[in-house]
């Protein structure tokens, strides 16, 4: 029934595919660079996504089983590139990321779960790199409500800002509508969190939509949170909100 929705959403133009095994149980939105090469991205699970760009295999914070749900990477190509934003369980899977990577894996983290791994390239907030032709940028992500602060502290976790030919795509890790999100501009594709009291409530979410002006929103990890009121929030926007299989 699941694959039957997909192919029907593809039919009625909203940028979902029907793919291949091992990934056809799965939405797929694609996108196209400014020199027109295509970019898939696959809802996972949670904060689990999947990229495809150019040939390589990108994953983000891959997780293997949460609660009842289960992904099979097992199934999946090995990674030429894997982001892991911190170091929380549904974020952090050390098995899986081992099961993903190859010689060549350009592994990034931050500093702890480097320091929990034992290997990675660490990026701090502020820092930017390339990767070939992908430019990199760690952002801050963190609590700002009282009594949430100890969940994700200011300065320890990342989100990240990737820029494929052109394409910006903010995946913005576990965070609130922080005030550096002031600084993130030109953003074409944004995950954006909606699970209280982690991270955002919808409201909060609404709030950091309008403050970066992403072209396509995803909600994501947002467990049991109603994102369906998200849309309504946000009308007059200009923003695409898409609601995906994120929980």
């Amino acid at each position: 029934m699941k694959k039957f929705l997909s192919c029907l959403l593809v039919a009625i133009g909203l940028s979902t595919a029907c793919g291949q095994q091992p990934t056809d149980n799965y939405e797929v939105d694609v996108f196209k660079t400014k020199s027109g090469k295509s970019v898939k991205f696959y809802a996972l699970m949670h904060s689990c996504i999947r990229i495809q760009y150019d040939g390589k295999e990108m994953e983000i914070d891959p997780v293997a089983k949460l609660g009842g749900r289960v992904v099979d990477y097992s199934a999946m190509p090995k990674a030429d590139y894997l982001f892991v934003t911190h170091e929380h369980s549904d974020h952090y899977d050390s098995t899986t990321i081992a099961l993903l990577s190859k010689e060549q894996t350009q592994l990034v983290m931050n500093q702890r779960c480097a320091d929990m791994y034992g290997s990675g390239t660490v990026m701090v907030n502020g820092q930017s790199k390339m990767f070939n032709d992908m430019k990199v940028e760690a952002v801050p992500a963190y609590n700002t409500t009282e009594g949430r602060t100890k969940f994700h502290p200011k300065d320890r976790d990342n989100g990240y800002i990737l820029t494929l030919d052109g394409l910006r795509i903010y995946i913005a890790g576990d965070t609130e509508d922080i005030p550096e999100m002031e600084g993130v501009k030109d953003i074409d594709i944004a995950f954006l969190p909606c699970n209280q009291p982690y991270t955002m409530t919808p409201e909060q979410l609404a709030r950091a939509a309008k403050v970066i002006k992403p072209k396509v929103l995803f909600p994501y990890h947002y467990g049991q949170t109603d994102v369906s009121i998200i849309p309504r929030k946000l009308e007059g926007e200009g923003i695409d909100v898409r609601i995906r299989h994120y929980e």
